[in-house]
C-alpha cells in the first residue's frame, strides 16, 4: 500500500499550472506542501461532490487540466460522476481515488463493503477508457509525469493506508493558506491567479 506522502510528494513535483481540488483526507496534506492560488479545498462544503466541482472547472477552462484528489469515502457517495465525467467528453480532467477504507477526518468509521469495491472496475463500467490501480510506491512515482499530461478523462485509483487527519475548519489554527480563508475569498483569489497565468502566456 501506499502511504499519503507517496502519493502527494510525486505529484507536486511534476506538478506545473494544474489546477488541483482536494477533499477531505487529501485537504490538509496538500496544503502542507502546496501554497498555489490554483489549489481548492473542498472541505467544508457538500461532501462527495469535490469530484463534480472539479469537472466544472474543467468544463469551463478546457486549456487547463484538473486534478481532483477524492477519497473512496467520497466517491461512493457520488458515484454517478463518473457517467457524468464520460459524458461530458472532458479531456482535461484527471480523478484520483485515495482508497484508504475509512472516513477519517470524521473519526476513522469503515467505509461501506471497505475491500470489496473494486473502484478502478466501476469507472471501466461507466466508460472510463484510461483506468490506472496503484499500490506500489516506485510504479505509482514512474507514472504521474504521463498521467497529467496525457489527454483524459483519467480515473486512477490508489491504495492507500488510512492516515490520522482529524476534522478540517478554517481557522488560525490550520497551517495550509488555502484553508485559512473564506470560500468567497478564495473564489477571487482563484480567479485572478487565472487571469494573471492567462496574461503571462499571451
Amino acid at each position: 500500500m501506499l502511504t499519503r506522502a507517496q502519493v502527494l510528494d510525486p505529484l507536486i513535483q511534476h506538478r506545473t499550472d494544474e489546477i488541483v481540488v482536494t477533499t477531505m483526507g487529501a485537504t490538509r496534506p496538500w496544503g502542507r506542501i502546496s501554497d498555489s492560488d490554483l489549489d481548492f479545498a473542498s472541505a467544508d462544503s457538500a461532501m462527495g461532490h469535490a469530484a463534480d466541482l472539479a469537472l466544472g472547472i474543467a468544463l469551463a477552462r478546457p486549456d487547463r487540466t484538473v486534478v481532483c484528489l477524492n477519497g473512496d469515502g467520497s466517491m461512493l457517495m457520488t458515484l454517478g460522476t463518473l457517467a457524468t465525467v464520460v459524458g461530458s467528453e472532458v479531456t482535461n480532467y484527471v480523478l484520483f481515488v485515495m482508497d484508504n477504507g475509512v472516513f477519517e477526518i470524521t473519526g476513522r468509521q469503515s467505509v461501506a463493503a471497505s475491500g470489496q469495491i473494486d473502484y478502478a472496475a466501476m469507472a471501466h463500467a461507466a466508460g472510463f477508457t484510461k483506468v490506472l490501480v496503484f499500490d506500489d510506491a516506485r510504479s505509482y512515482a514512474e507514472s504521474v509525469g504521463e498521467i497529467l499530461t496525457q489527454p483524459g478523462p483519467t480515473f486512477v485509483h490508489l491504495l492507500v493506508e488510512p492516515g490520522s487527519e482529524g476534522p478540517i475548519s478554517r481557522d488560525d489554527r490550520e497551517k495550509g493558506r488555502y484553508l485559512r480563508t473564506s470560500l468567497a475569498d478564495w473564489s477571487r483569489t482563484f480567479k485572478t491567479a487565472l487571469e494573471t497565468k492567462d496574461q503571462n502566456q499571451i
